[in-house]
């Protein structure tokens, strides 16, 4: 077998288990949180920093995905906010617990929303500031993180807590500690936390259309703008949360 096969059953084990469990209703939990949200209204605020921005990806904004969402991300605060732009090319950003607030405060954050935040770390002061600050103010929170990794390392945030102690639901992404799968020589590579996270986002995309279609509701769910009338079907979907969801880079 070559290095290729060996990470095609890396990714495939993890991908198959994340899939028996969703049979099993281990993301049952989930699914209604999210349910109960759209049915009153309420948006999906996606965060998460370095790779695990791709989930926030994967859920808000994408074709085939649900429409009343939104992607929180760092850049926001210079895009949106007040912060200098150099702030982007410092590393640290992510680890800073003092840019939550800023970042929350110029979202688009509803009462009803909910917030899905993924971190394979878990640990990170954005990330667990932005989990906290939804708690305090009546959020519930959905976490995707790696529990192995997590609880092998120190939380970082003053609370001294993690992700995966603050949210209502934790969804493990079964990313091994230090994320890497393969071994060459002394070198570790073959990351695959943001694979099993975008099949998260996936399968929760998934059940949530299906169960909202199920109730006889039509899913608000986006088409390719690169098929004929897509971006009429999409802007029309949007208008409806007008101000509440943002496209932005």
């Amino acid at each position: 077998m070559t290095l290729y096969d060996d990470f095609r059953h890396e990714a495939e084990t993890r991908i198959a288990a994340l899939t028996a469990e969703a049979d099993a209703g281990a993301l049952d939990p989930a699914i209604d949180i999210l349910v109960e949200a759209l049915n009153v209204g309420g948006v999906l605020q996606a965060f998460g920093t370095g790779h695990s921005e791709a989930f926030a990806m994967e859920i808000a904004g994408r074709a085939g995905g649900l429409i009343p969402t939104n992607r929180i991300a760092l850049r926001n605060v210079v895009l949106q906010g007040s912060r200098p732009s150099d702030i982007l090319s410092d590393g640290k950003l992510e680890r800073d617990p003092s840019i939550v607030d800023e970042l929350f405060d110029i979202s688009p954050i509803g009462p009803d929303d909910v917030f899905l935040i993924a971190s394979n770390s878990g640990v990170n002061g954005s990330i667990v500031g932005m989990a906290l600050r939804a708690k305090e103010t009546g959020h519930k929170v959905i976490a995707v993180t790696s529990l192995e990794h997590t609880m092998a390392v120190e939380p970082k945030h003053p609370s001294g807590k993690r992700l995966r102690d603050i949210a209502d639901v934790v969804i493990d992404n079964k990313a091994p500690y230090g994320d890497a799968t393969l071994d060459v020589g002394e070198t570790k590579i073959g990351a695959i936390s943001s694979i099993t996270a975008a099949f998260i986002a996936q399968l929760l995309t998934i059940a949530v259309t299906d169960r909202i279609a199920a109730s006889g509701q039509t899913p608000p769910v986006y088409l390719s703008a690169n098929i004929p009338g897509g971006d009429e079907h999409n802007k029309a979907l949007e208008d409806l949360y007008r101000d509440r969801i943002s496209r932005t880079a």
